[in-house]
């Protein structure tokens, strides 16, 4: 199936393993993710970066999303699934890390009804808040988003909108969470013994069975962008 029919709300046969990759703003998701795609083989998707090279590209859709994360708000779930979904499925991989996403609920229950898939697992990088702000202050990166006030807001809406999530999956049993406060090595190490853990296992599949919701696809649809950001990576070194 190519991506196209995905965009268009059909179903594919592919399976893919997905494991989220959640954390406050700081805490170091896109550095781990870049490791574990070394070691265990991985595609690396990031919603937030996705998110942002839209708005680079003075769409309207683009200045629609830079408005919002200026306010510390969040984009309509649609968006960011369709788009991820795009991604995993024209990459060559079926193994991919999912860093910055779901957000919320709301992305946490279009994930799985869309993409038809649950996550292998959700790896939480926690960390102080007073670490991430002095983390966040001290990058330059050029973000607009790093500054004081947003960064407060940002904290806010990963408290109030996020960590359900994270409590959500921990409920299932689906929550492999590391001290990300420690030095970037130190957190790998961390890590790596959790996906060790996994590969060893040989991560099974999780594709769920949902009924189909045309009206709900229809709706979705008109709300894509037609933007891709994918890393192709080697399923096996």
């Amino acid at each position: 199936m190519d991506s196209k029919q995905a965009m268009n709300g059909k179903p594919s046969n592919k399976k893919m393993k997905v494991v989220f990759v959640l954390g406050g703003p700081g805490s170091g998701k896109g550095t781990q993710c870049a490791k574990i795609v070394e070691h265990f083989g991985f595609t690396h998707f990031s919603a937030g970066d996705l998110l942002r090279a839209e708005t680079k590209s003075g769409s309207e859709y683009g200045t629609m999303i830079q408005n919002l994360m200026k306010e510390g708000k969040l984009v309509d779930s649609s968006i960011i699934v369709r788009l991820i979904q795009k991604a995993m499925l024209e990459n060559e991989n079926d193994k991919f890390l999912i860093d910055g996403f779901p957000r919320n609920e709301e992305n946490r229950v279009a994930f799985e009804k869309i993409v038809n898939i649950e996550p292998e697992f959700l790896l939480f990088l926690d960390c102080p808040e007073t670490e991430l702000e002095k983390r966040l202050l001290s990058r330059n990166q050029g973000r607009e988003d790093d500054n004081i006030e947003t960064i407060k807001k940002r904290f806010k809406v990963f408290m109030e909108s996020t960590l359900p999530v994270v409590s959500y999956y921990e409920q299932r049993g689906r929550v492999r969470k590391v001290n990300a406060a420690k030095a970037p090595e130190e957190v790998f190490e961390d890590i790596k013994a959790i996906f060790s853990s996994f590969q060893g296992n040989d991560i099974g599949y999780r594709q769920i069975a949902i009924e189909a919701k045309p009206e709900r696809s229809a709706s979705l649809i008109k709300c894509c962008l037609p933007f891709l950001c994918c890393l192709n990576m080697d399923q096996r070194k």
